[in-house]
């Protein structure tokens, strides 16, 4: 492997293509037209312009990346998150190519991807799920109410090729539950080609603690350690931080083999995240595995000092990674991450494009690092997510890590667009998230006094 294509944008193109120099890896940017004076372009070794501004007419084709890569002489693609990162198809079409895929296997995308299989494959590995129905397809609804009463309510309908917290709809008595099953079909035949949906038990009030694990594609798979992703809006996460504060060290390490027993049983290949809802009796149910890297696994290596990126390139490449094994991983600290967006959370967090009139982040140091995709003078647009930098502090213990943060986001400037940043500093002063354990009603219940 010597040229890396990454089929991406933004903060995740950038981060990917650190871990390529680190690696002595030629890299390749595509992108948009909006993107044509992007960070990532600036960034990278070569670039190759793949369309116009909307996602369906350019970072959504395969086949103008696959052609980016020919064009350029890359021997890999990283898809980072989000786009085709966990589309079995591309993947399939990358390997036919002749090209190195950094990623899962395609059949492991198409396993985890489908929420109701996924659901089987975990059970069969001996991870606990939550009371669950069978899958139901627009216009074939028989036995929708029996199901219902079988999963027991509250309960959650959710896409079976959902993801990303998208597709998702909380029922809490039976006459609402037809009504809600129609309107998540429909979602879900439109966010991702699939109207199937299933039915799922609402636990509550929850957790939603997650698992990083690392596979090496021949049954050997190690976990690397827990992030609590509670402090979440509508499903999507807002803030995410590791160790998960006030959980046994008895349910973290039998969450911590459960996922890494998933991992194993699937073969699975290079970096993952099982996900997994935990109730307050400390009992924990599968939710779904992601096939990528994470949008917040820089806690896991602020935590741990690892690389996951490099780790994911180099299994790749076709390293055997022996001196990868689960007594060789450990974790120091605490760290926790907040993700900055041009967005403005007193208008129901409606996005703020427009131009970045002034952006200063603070300096990184060894215990605070800034990811971003974006510098002064850069337009954020309505083309994509209004992102603008992902914080993530590191401390001795969970206090110092979010002090530290604190101040971090302190020290920001910015000035041509809105931001959710005194949103953020708002959160981590609540004195419920300081005491730890929310749940993920947590901001939900707090909305007003958290943007007013």
């Amino acid at each position: 492997m010597k040229k890396v294509l990454i089929a991406n944008r933004g903060e995740i193109a950038c981060r990917v293509m650190r871990s390529c120099r680190d690696l002595g890896l030629a890299t390749v940017a595509v992108h948009s037209e909006a993107d044509a004076a992007a960070m990532h372009v600036a960034e990278a070794d070569q670039a190759v312009a793949i369309g116009p501004a909307k996602a369906a007419e350019s970072y959504l084709v395969a086949e103008k990346i696959l052609a980016a890569a020919k064009e350029t002489g890359a021997d890999a693609i990283h898809p980072g998150y989000g786009f085709l990162a966990e589309n079995e198809r591309f993947a399939e079409a990358v390997e036919k190519a002749g090209l190195v895929w950094i990623g899962p296997r395609p059949k492991t995308i198409a396993d985890m991807g489908d929420k109701e299989r996924a659901r089987a494959l975990a059970h069969a590995a001996g991870v606990p799920i939550l009371p669950g129905s069978a899958r139901f397809a627009p216009g074939d609804n028989d036995g929708l109410a029996e199901a219902g009463r079988e999963v027991g309510y509250p309960l959650l309908v959710k896409a079976a090729a959902g993801g990303g917290g998208i597709g998702m709809r909380k029922v809490d008595a039976p006459d609402d539950l037809e009504k809600v099953v129609a309107s998540t079909q429909e979602l879900a035949a439109k966010a991702f080609g699939d109207g199937t949906v299933y039915l799922e038990h609402f636990v509550s009030p929850a957790r939603h603690v997650e698992i990083q694990v690392f596979g090496f594609g021949d049954g050997r798979a190690v976990h690397v350690f827990e992030r609590d992703c509670s402090v979440q809006r509508r499903y999507q996460k807002i803030v995410e931080e590791s160790p998960a504060p006030g959980l046994s060290d008895k349910t973290r390490m039998a969450m911590a083999d459960a996922a890494a027993a998933l991992a194993r049983s699937e073969r699975y290949r290079g970096a993952g995240t099982v996900e997994f809802v935990v109730g307050p009796d400390e009992g924990f149910y599968f939710l779904e595995m992601n096939t990528r890297i994470q949008v917040e696994h820089p806690v896991t290596e602020m935590l741990t000092g690892l690389d996951l990126v490099a780790m994911q390139i180099r299994l790749a490449a076709g390293e055997h990674m022996a001196d990868v094994t689960q007594d060789s991983i450990t974790a120091t600290g605490a760290a926790v991450e907040a993700r900055i967006y041009a967005e403005r959370p007193e208008k129901n967090f409606l996005p703020s494009p427009g131009p970045l009139k002034r952006f200063a982040a603070p300096e990184a140091a060894a215990d605070l690092r800034i990811d971003t995709g974006v510098r002064e003078g850069d337009q954020i647009t309505f083309y994509y997510d209004p992102m603008i930098a992902k914080v993530v502090a590191h401390g001795a213990d969970r206090n110092a890590a979010i002090d530290r943060l604190d101040a971090a986001l302190a020290a920001f400037e910015v000035d041509g667009v809105g931001t959710n940043i005194a949103f953020l500093r708002r959160l981590l002063a609540h004195p419920e998230f300081r005491a730890g354990g929310v749940s993920t009603g947590f901001v939900g219940e707090r909305i007003k006094e958290l943007t007013t």
